[in-house]
């Protein structure tokens, strides 16, 4: 079984990434938040950074692909194998209206003729492995069926599936019926994604999917990076882990603001591994200055003690 870490925009980025496997790794593979391409360029300048070797050296990435046009994905797909990539994902799962209104990630879904031109034409003109994350519909579960008939025709490498429609986006429970049925019927690896909270979670997921390739963590990982761990205390390791995260926008982010809201947004998920924390949430949320941000951070540190993971209780619903 290996684990992958899901690509969350703003949040998965390489310093947290590089952050993440020096102090509690466990993760097999690491995918970008999503590459979109244009006509008239590939990457832009942050995505550029987030696939540099330099940038990512011990551990394995995936770049993530986010577009319909067959031509902006090969023109990527170029540029990424003269960087050393020999596997890339593409998004079919994200539900962001400002994406699937220009049926990119799960909005390709509502167009299977477009699906299977795209992949028709990627799969004709590519020789490195790709790999697939997709909903299982976009308004209605009735949808997989067509959806996956799609997929089976080509050599997809895995299918990272996470059992919602795009209209269910983060919300109600993944629909494991339907997952099911993918799992006993596809003979293409399946990679489970969705609702991972605990080791609990991941241990009954394991039990009932013997035979899945793997499994991708997303929110629950990010709210406790050891989740993978058997240990119960990760207390230290939380805080040289956020320390590193911390000083590496410092470094990277241009600005007090800027460092702010990339950390600001790490601790809507930290915040749910302490204790009742609600009075120093509110300060972190309202640091202008870094220097505030420092002290409402230690109040945390000194005040809060960080839950061990058997005593949380993690729920983005």
């Amino acid at each position: 079984m290996k684990y992958q870490m899901a690509p969350l925009e703003g949040i998965t980025t390489y310093i947290y990434r590089n952050a993440y496997a020096k102090y509690f790794g466990r993760i097999d593979e690491y995918f970008t938040p999503f590459i979109s391409p244009h006509q008239d360029k590939t990457m832009n300048q942050k995505e550029r950074r987030e696939v540099a070797p330099e940038n990512n050296q011990g551990m394995v990435l995936v770049p993530q692909i986010l577009t319909h046009s067959s031509i902006d994905f090969l023109k990527t797909l170029e540029e990424l194998k003269e960087l050393g990539y020999r596997h890339v994902n593409l998004n079919f799962g994200c539900p962001s209206a400002t994406v699937t209104t220009k049926k990119k990630g799960a909005g390709i879904l509502q167009d299977l003729d477009l699906l299977t031109r795209f992949l028709d034409e990627i799969f004709s003109k590519t020789d490195i492995g790709i790999s697939v994350k997709t909903r299982i519909g976009f308004s209605d579960v009735s949808e997989w069926e067509e959806i996956f008939r799609i997929y089976e025709r080509f050599p997809i490498e895995e299918l990272i599936v996470h059992p919602r429609v795009r209209e269910d986006f983060y919300k109600n429970t993944p629909n494991l019926e339907v997952f099911s049925k993918i799992y006993e019927r596809t003979e293409i690896p399946i990679i489970y994604n969705g609702n991972l909270f605990s080791t609990e979670d991941i241990r009954d997921c394991e039990k009932t999917y013997p035979k899945l390739a793997g499994m991708m963590l997303g929110r629950g990982l990010i709210a406790c990076p050891a989740l993978l761990e058997e240990t119960e205390d990760e207390s230290k390791r939380f805080w040289q882990f956020h320390d590193e995260i911390y000083a590496g926008y410092q470094t990277t982010q241009s600005g007090d603001r800027n460092v702010l809201y990339r950390m600001k947004e790490l601790w809507f998920y930290w915040e749910k591994a302490f204790a009742p924390m609600e009075a120093y949430s509110k300060q972190i949320k309202k640091a202008q200055k870094c220097v505030e941000y420092e002290a409402a951070v230690r109040q945390v540190r000194n005040n809060i003690p960080l839950q061990k993971k058997s005593e949380r209780h993690i729920n983005f619903n």
